[in-house]
């Protein structure tokens, strides 16, 4: 009886093991293969940054000019992006850059030889609710040491739907 139940389980563990062997696939084969491609990015942005500052290297001349700095305080970049990640055949980049209003791809692109092309794109459907595209805002603008300020400034409402990015290697 032990016998037939080695002969069993050595015959079972055989055709597990050949069910599960990875087969080559031919490229006839393999062009009837449809799936997913691509992948997603969304993200909530909520970035603040302490402060920006210019600085006038130059030396002060006989007239008081030169010298001097800006800073930009507070700022803060908050708002929704979403951009999907896909990868591009050189004629489909080339119909891609040809909608997008490129006339001559071959000033950066080699159109005859040119390889496939990462896409990054923030789709032109993206549903947002209504204030939570992007905003940039400063919360003030000081000239060198000074305590007092200009005032302050804020994009509201950047709208980036629609923007393509293309990288490729050359």
């Amino acid at each position: 009886m032990q016998i037939i139940k080695t002969a069993v389980a050595a015959a079972l563990a055989t055709l597990a093991l050949s069910a599960s062997a990875m087969t080559p696939i031919q490229d006839a084969e393999l062009s009837t293969v449809s799936g997913q491609d691509g992948v997603s990015i969304a993200a909530n942005l909520n970035i603040k940054i302490d402060s920006f500052v210019y600085t006038d290297t130059d030396v002060v001349d006989a007239n008081g000019l030169g010298g001097g700095s800006v800073s930009f305080n507070g700022i803060k970049i908050n708002g929704l992006i979403a951009a999907s990640i896909d990868i591009l055949s050189r004629n489909s980049f080339l119909q891609a850059a040809g909608a997008a209003g490129v006339t001559n791809p071959g000033t950066f692109y080699n159109a005859a030889s040119g390889g496939d092309v990462v896409q990054i794109a923030i789709p032109a459907d993206v549903q947002v609710a209504a204030g939570k595209l992007l905003n940039v805002s400063v919360d003030s603008i000081k000239m060198g040491n000074s305590t007092a300020s200009y005032g302050s400034m804020a994009m509201n409402q950047i709208d980036l739907r629609g923007t393509q990015v293309w990288i490729w290697a050359h």
